[in-house]
């Protein structure tokens, strides 16, 4: 098993009160799964990827990744799964304004010491994956919504990561890219990749083969879905 979750609990003090934003959640993830999770705002659901990806530490409960107790961790150690094993997306793209898409996917690599044609080597495959080889050298400003979320799709994919973490990556953009994107993130899961995805849209959670519900901190609904789109692609 990739993930297992087990009575896991977060609670933000908030002045003088205590807010449970988990709430005893349960949760298993293997590996090549395809899961959407769902919710409405303070539900818990991005209090729930923000410690799936080590953002977080949770205050009560266990949260396993590949066997290894996430809570146990030093902050380095931390910091080398977030670099090794998850592969983030968000909502804004956060690209380097002055640097081409070559440039802003290989950065990971960067931190993690990869020498310099490697480098070049895996951000070429990565860009490649998310069909932007034509669009390698434009900076974020010469390109779309869509092209500018798909260069963070190949920056988040480069280091080859486990888990591909993506928090409301449509929420920028019109209907049409928002399918494109989603597109995207099929295929990379047709790659073998794990994809967990929040969002609070329908016909996003849509594209995953399962749905995970949220409400109050806790698991409302944990449902497989054969989605249209995957199907299609079978």
């Amino acid at each position: 098993m990739l993930i297992t979750i087990r009575g896991l609990h977060r609670i933000y003090e908030v002045g003088s009160e205590k807010v449970h934003a988990l709430n005893g959640v349960d949760l298993d993830i293997d590996a090549n799964e395809y899961v959407a999770i769902m919710g409405p705002s303070g539900s818990g659901k991005s209090t729930l990827m923000n410690i799936i990806g080590c953002l977080d530490t949770p205050s009560g409960g266990s949260y396993q990744l590949k066997g290894k107790e996430i809570g146990k961790l030093s902050d380095d150690e931390l910091a080398r799964i977030r670099n090794q094993e998850i592969g983030f997306v968000f909502q804004t793209f956060n690209l380097l304004a002055r640097a081409d898409a070559l440039h802003n996917v290989e950065l990971p690599l960067v931190y993690a010491g990869v020498r310099h044609e490697e480098r070049r080597k895996r951000a070429r495959e990565a860009i490649d994956l998310v069909g932007l080889t034509d669009r390698i050298k434009h900076k974020p400003n010469e390109l779309s919504g869509g092209q500018r979320q798909r260069v963070a799709i190949a920056r988040a994919l480069v280091n080859r990561p486990s888990i591909i973490l993506a928090d409301e990556p449509t929420g920028n953009l019109d209907t049409a890219t928002g399918e494109e994107i989603m597109a995207a993130f099929q295929n990379i899961w047709h790659q073998g990749n794990t994809v967990i995805l929040v969002t609070h849209e329908a016909d996003i959670a849509r594209h995953a083969r399962r749905v995970v519900r949220m409400r109050d901190g806790k698991i409302e609904s944990d449902t497989p879905q054969a989605a249209a789109t995957s199907a299609a692609a079978r």
